[in-house]
C-alpha cells in the first residue's frame, strides 16, 4: 500500500483530471479479477467482485483527487505536477489523504479477491473522482463527483450500504466514529450589488456598492448568531471573498461578494439561504441598489451516519482496531459522499494518522502545503472498510 500511495502522491491529479490514477487502479483491479468499469462520472472507476455465494451488495468509496497546492511536505516523493484549475495552471499536491484513501482501497480489493470463495454477496467498489469540487466552473444542472458518478451508473448493480474513511492527522491514532451529522453541507454563496458609479470626491451624484457591501457583510453575522436557532445544530456564514473597483478615486458601479454556507440540518439550510437573499435584496434597496444572490452547482447536503447502521459496524471497528476507537465530532468541513446517503444507507468514519513523531494538536491539518499522514495507519483503514463490508454481508437478514 505504501508503493501504492507514493506512486500517486508523486503523480497527483486535480478534479475530472484523475486520469493516470483511474489507470493504475484499473489496472490494479483487472489483475485482481474484478469486473472493471472505467469513465464513470468522467474519471471514476468501479470494481465489481461477485462471491461464491449469492446475497446482499455492498459498496466501499474512495476519493482519487488531489488539490490546487504547492506542496512544502519535503517528503522526497513530493508532488511536482501543474494542471489547469479554473483557467490557470498551478501546482498540483495530495494535501487531504485521498492518495492514502484510494491506496487503502486498493488494498481492500486484494483482500476482498483472496477470500472470494468465502464471500456471500458481491462487492463494488468506487474509485471516485472531483470529490473536492470541479476544476472549471460549473454550467446550470451540470453534476461533478459523486452526483456524476450516480448519475452515470456507479451504483449498479445497487448496493445495500456503502461505506467510506478519511484519514485525518490530527487525530490520535485510532477510529473514529458518530452516529447523525459528521460533515456540514457545503454551499457557495454570490451576490452581486449593483450600484452607480461615481467619482469618489462627489459619492452623493452615485449608490456606493463598496458601502452597501460592507454592510451586508457585518449584517450577514447576525444570520447564524440572531438568526438561526444554533442551539440545535451549529452553522457558518463566511464571506471570503470581496471585489470591487479598480481606482482609488472612483466609486465602482458593483461589487461582488462570495462566501460559504455549512449546516448539518436541511432546514436550517434551506432557512438560512432564504435569509441571506433577503436580507442583501433588503438593504441594497434600503440603500438605492441592488442585489442579486445566487447559489451556484455543485453544493451537497451534510453528510449524515444512520444511527443503526453506524452502531452496527461498531464491534467490528473494535475489532479490527484492538479497541483503538473513539467517539468523534462533527466537522465543518464537508463530503460529498452525502450525495451516495442520498442513494443508499451509507456509513463514514475518521482514521487518525498523525505523521510519526508529531503531535497530532500540531501536525499540519488537511489542506495544508506541508499535510502528511502516518502511513501505518493505512493497514488500519483497509481493515476497517474491508471489516465493515464483510459484517454488513454477514448480516443477511438485518
Amino acid at each position: 500500500m505504501v508503493e501504492w500511495r507514493r506512486h500517486i502522491h508523486e503523480n497527483a491529479e486535480l478534479s475530472g483530471q484523475e486520469v493516470k490514477t483511474a489507470a493504475y487502479v484499473a489496472k490494479h483491479l483487472r489483475a485482481l479479477g474484478y469486473e472493471v468499469r472505467e469513465g464513470v462520472g468522467g474519471t471514476g472507476v468501479v470494481g465489481v467482485l461477485k462471491g461464491a455465494r449469492p446475497g446482499r451488495t455492498v459498496a466501499l468509496r474512495a476519493d482519487m483527487d488531489a488539490l490546487p497546492v504547492a506542496e512544502a511536505s519535503g517528503l522526497p516523493f513530493a508532488s511536482r505536477q501543474r494542471q489547469p484549475y479554473m483557467g490557470t495552471e498551478v501546482p498540483v499536491a495530495h494535501a487531504c489523504g485521498h492518495d492514502g484513501h484510494t491506496a487503502m482501497l486498493m488494498g481492500a480489493a486484494e483482500v476482498f479477491a483472496g477470500m472470494r470463495d468465502h464471500i456471500s454477496g458481491t462487492i463494488v467498489l468506487v474509485f471516485q473522482p472531483a470529490e473536492e469540487g470541479a476544476s472549471h466552473e460549473l454550467k446550470e444542472g451540470e453534476k461533478f463527483g459523486a452526483a456524476a458518478m450516480i448519475a452515470d451508473g456507479a451504483l449498479q448493480p445497487k448496493p445495500d450500504a456503502i461505506f467510506a474513511a478519511h484519514l485525518i492527522p490530527n487525530m490520535p491514532r485510532v477510529i473514529a466514529y458518530k452516529t447523525g451529522p459528521v460533515f456540514a453541507s457545503s454551499d457557495v454563496v454570490k451576490i452581486r450589488i449593483k450600484g452607480k458609479q461615481t467619482h469618489g470626491a462627489m459619492p452623493w451624484h452615485g449608490v456606493d456598492a463598496i458601502s452597501v457591501g460592507s454592510q451586508l457583510v457585518n449584517s450577514m453575522q447576525t444570520i447564524v448568531s440572531r438568526q438561526l436557532d444554533i442551539s440545535k445544530e451549529p452553522a457558518v456564514l463566511s464571506i471570503g471573498k470581496f471585489i470591487g473597483g479598480n481606482r482609488n478615486n472612483i466609486i465602482p458601479e458593483s461589487v461582488e461578494l462570495e462566501g460559504t454556507l455549512r449546516t448539518f440540518d436541511e432546514a436550517m439550510r434551506r432557512d438560512a439561504k432564504a435569509r441571506i437573499r433577503k436580507m442583501a435584496t433588503l438593504i441594497a434597496e434600503a440603500n438605492g441598489a441592488t442585489a442579486e444572490v445566487s447559489f451556484p452547482p455543485g453544493g451537497y447536503s451534510a453528510t449524515i451516519n444512520p444511527e443503526a447502521l453506524m452502531n452496527a459496524m461498531v464491534p467490528v471497528l473494535t475489532k479490527v482496531s484492538d479497541g483503538k476507537i473513539m467517539s468523534a465530532s462533527k466537522l465543518m468541513a464537508s463530503e460529498d459522499f452525502s450525495e451516495f446517503q442520498k442513494e443508499i444507507p451509507g456509513v463514514y468514519i475518521l482514521v487518525g494518522a498523525p505523521p510519526v513523531g508529531k503531535d497530532p494538536a500540531t501536525a499540519a491539518p488537511n489542506h495544508n502545503p506541508a499535510f502528511d499522514f502516518d502511513e501505518g495507519m493505512m493497514q488500519q483503514g483497509t481493515k476497517a472498510m474491508a471489516g465493515m463490508a464483510l459484517e454488513f454481508l454477514s448480516r443477511q437478514g438485518d
